[in-house]
């Protein structure tokens, strides 16, 4: 599916389709926060150990098929495929920007 993303959204996309960790940080902010299932990570160091060991470790790659816009965030829904039990399992990314880049990543299964 075709959509129209903003930039640090495709990017970040883009980049894990390939598995590619260092173009998935080039997207958050130096204070970004991720937030997986609950837990949060603060800043990069954070984001990028969270990201290597739970998403590149076993190929975790996340396919949006649905986007919309809430109360400012943009809302990204699909299926996360990967090497781990339950694949795939739908996810949704809920997105905050600023200044051109990802503030918050919020994800749940």
């Amino acid at each position: 599916m075709t959509m129209r993303l903003p930039k640090p959204i495709a990017d970040y996309v883009d980049a894990n389709a390939r598995l590619d960790i260092d173009g998935m940080m080039q997207t958050f902010l130096d204070d970004a926060l991720l937030i997986d299932n609950g837990r949060r990570y603060a800043g990069l160091a954070e984001i990028r150990k969270r990201l290597k060991e739970e998403a590149i470790a076993v190929g975790a790659i996340f396919t949006p098929d649905a986007v919309r816009e809430d109360d400012g965030d943009v809302v990204l829904e699909g299926p996360v495929h990967g090497d781990f039990p339950g694949s795939p399992i739908r996810f949704t990314y809920r997105v905050t920007l600023a200044n051109d880049a990802i503030k918050t990543l919020e994800m749940t299964a």
